[in-house]
């Protein structure tokens, strides 16, 4: 009977888990139909690798300020603003940021990652290169608003 009881709390802990990861359409499956930059802007993906570790673990992320996503395992959205110096930011127990210049017709790819934090975890942003982001990207399911991109 304890086993029958393990199973099934193990199953329903796995399903919690899984509720919480990115799904939708892959980079992948989309790449050939993301809008090419207006002028005078840059792109900002955000990136998340599909680990379980911290998976419950989603705070919003923030660009100066301004909510444009969420930090889910497995995902990746993008925003275009004008070239200028951001912040990106995401908060749980305390507050990471990451401070960044975005030129012109530029691409910067910003990886949240959960670590171990005193009561909760938190999230850490840092800058990716361009080529282990794109090796990357494919697997990773679009968490945008498809009805409407996140462009400024």
């Amino acid at each position: 009977m304890k086993s029958l009881v393990r199973v099934l709390f193990a199953g329903v802990a796995v399903t919690a888990l899984m509720a919480g990861c990115a799904s939708g359409v892959k980079h992948s499956e989309m790449a050939s139909s993301i809008p090419s930059l207006k002028s005078g802007e840059g792109r900002v993906y955000f990136m998340r690798s599909a680990s379980m570790f911290g998976a419950a673990i989603q705070p919003d992320l923030r660009l100066n300020g301004q909510v444009v996503g969420t930090s889910k395992p497995g995902g990746f959205f993008f925003v275009d603003r004008p070239a200028g110096k951001y912040v990106a930011a995401a908060s749980t127990e305390t507050e990471k940021t990451l401070s960044f210049v975005l030129d012109a017709g530029e691409t910067k790819y910003v990886r949240s990652s959960p670590s171990l934090g005193l009561m909760v975890g938190r999230v850490v942003l840092e800058l990716e290169t361009p080529d282990k982001a794109k090796e990357e990207l494919g697997s990773l399911s679009y968490t945008g608003d498809v009805a409407k991109p996140m462009t400024k």
